[in-house]
């Protein structure tokens, strides 16, 4: 039987790739914006880099290794909305769209965030900046 923590786990997972395919889909939209592919390629590598990451992670030879990769999946969580954020503030007819998008992705920095306040031991990432939208 499944403890509480895999399943949680697991279901996690699960949620970033539904996130990864929400974001290939809108950016499909946006392709038709020719002054935003560059930006549409970025976002596309940074939201795929999350879920990548936590992945990736699974194999890990230590609890150091396994912390990087958490670590590289939060920065690329921020990266990933400073992209939506741009989109947002630049592209009204994406707004509403572009607001659904980045509360997932600032949901699931936070939760990354707690994973490696938890790894870590520390809270000294409160201390950091705060990308708010």
């Amino acid at each position: 039987m499944q403890n509480e923590k895999e399943k949680f786990k697991e279901d996690f997972v699960k949620r970033l790739i539904r996130f990864s395919i929400k974001i290939l889909k809108f950016c499909e939209k946006m392709r038709v914006k020719r002054i935003l592919w560059s930006i549409i390629d970025q976002l596309i590598r940074s939201a795929a880099s999350i879920g990548a990451n936590v992945v990736e992670a699974k194999s890990s030879s230590s609890r150091k290794d396994y912390l990087r990769f958490f670590e590289i999946a939060l920065k690329s969580a921020n990266e990933t909305k400073y992209w939506l954020i741009l989109i947002r503030e630049t592209m009204p007819e994406f707004k509403v769209e572009t607001e659904l998008i980045l509360k997932e992705a600032d949901e699931i920095s936070k939760v990354i965030g707690a994973s490696v306040l938890t790894l870590k031991g520390k809270k000294w990432f409160f201390l950091h900046f705060n990308l708010s939208f």
